[in-house]
């Protein structure tokens, strides 16, 4: 993007979910206490012929039961799940309150203002406004002109509570075929992941990234990643390329922005129009990644240190060349966005640059974006 719906009658598969790094190990465990059960009573000395339920019969229940979570879940969540027509690209969107705001991508949105939205009946057609964009974590929050009756909000949960192992499900409309779900676990968390510029990306660098196996393929940017209480635990946002397939998506590889910072910067948006607080540290400086005699990526020169900023205020000054951020190392522009990414303001820190052949070291400390 757990299960407090389903917590007591479904402990077993709550466990089976939520827990990655030990699934064979519940799920052995089960089977195992189950078949003992069945055991036990077929040599019980009572000589009733009823033996309990054994593993064969117990196995398609469960089965049956996961397809009701699933079932019940998509009935839930997927009205909250739009269509987003921003003129050149087609994209989705998650329903954020009552008031008609959408919570979507901001790559999706891109530069136009006004957007034509379809509900997930696909019998409504509604125009929307940009709110607010925010590149700088490829989020968005347009406003339909008119609230139908009946829109429903998504309920969205804490995305710091995901695990891997958790069974979710993504809603979207993927090469535009609207009310579309797919479904996976949590491959991973707190991935930080750059956004490329191509196709219209914004060129974000994201922490704290939701890795999923649930197929995210274009259009389904801006929907719902969605646990099995049916909350919103991240916005689909971004497939992994294969460099060495010509940059096809790599299967099973995709990502979603965190719901905690999605709440954070919509609530923001709908409140003063903008982000006042990004909680994204910066050095204050322009950069480009430069290279070394064998055509490798060797730092970032420092173009411009803005005044006032964090670089500036440490003695940094244009032509300097950083190579090292606290303990990560600095190669290009992403990675020392990916090291910015995992940090704070007011963070201290120490940067290692070059400058003029010579290394140097300084103490900083982080601004905000």
């Amino acid at each position: 993007m757990t299960a407090s719906r389903t917590r007591a009658c479904r402990r077993t598969r709550r466990t089976r979910r939520t827990r990655s790094r030990a699934v064979s190990v519940p799920l052995a465990a089960s089977l195992t206490v189950l078949g003992a059960v069945a055991l036990v009573g077929g040599c019980s000395s009572s000589g009733s012929g009823d033996s309990g339920p054994s593993t064969a019969q117990a196995a398609p229940a469960a089965a049956g039961d996961l397809q009701d979570d699933y079932q019940r879940v998509i009935k839930d969540v997927l009205p909250s799940v739009v269509q987003v027509d921003a003129g050149d690209s087609l994209g989705s969107g998650v329903v954020y309150d009552g008031k008609g705001h959408i919570v979507t991508n901001a790559h999706v949105v891109g530069k136009e203002k006004r957007f034509k939205v379809t509900t997930a009946t696909g019998e409504q057609v509604l125009t929307a406004d940009l709110v607010a964009s925010y590149p700088e974590q490829d989020l968005a929050v347009i406003k339909l002109d008119d609230v139908p009756d009946g829109l429903k909000a998504a309920k969205f949960g804490d995305s710091t509570k995901a695990e891997v192992g958790q069974i979710v499900l993504a809603m979207g409309s993927p090469l535009g075929l609207s009310s579309s779900v797919t479904q996976g676990i949590v491959s991973a968390t707190g991935r930080t992941v750059s956004e490329g510029r191509s196709g219209g990306g914004t060129g974000a660098t994201i922490a704290n990234m939701v890795q999923t196996s649930a197929a995210i393929n274009p259009g389904n940017s801006g929907g719902a990643l969605v646990d099995l209480d049916g909350k919103v635990i991240g916005i689909p946002t971004l497939a992994a390329s294969d460099p060495q397939m010509g940059d096809s998506a790599a299967p099973g590889i995709g990502f979603a922005i965190p719901s905690t910072m999605v709440k954070t910067v919509a609530d923001q948006i709908i409140k003063d129009g903008r982000v006042t607080d990004s909680g994204r540290a910066a050095l204050g400086i322009t950069g480009r990644t430069v290279l070394d005699d064998d055509y490798r990526p060797a730092g970032v020169a420092v173009v411009e240190a803005r005044q006032g900023g964090a670089a500036a205020d440490a003695g940094l000054r244009a032509g300097d060349i950083i190579t090292r951020l606290g303990n990560s190392e600095v190669t290009t522009i992403n990675s020392l966005s990916e090291a910015l990414a995992a940090a704070k303001p007011g963070q201290k820190t120490q940067v290692t640059y070059v400058r003029d052949g010579a290394d140097k070291k300084a103490d900083v400390t982080l601004g905000e974006m």
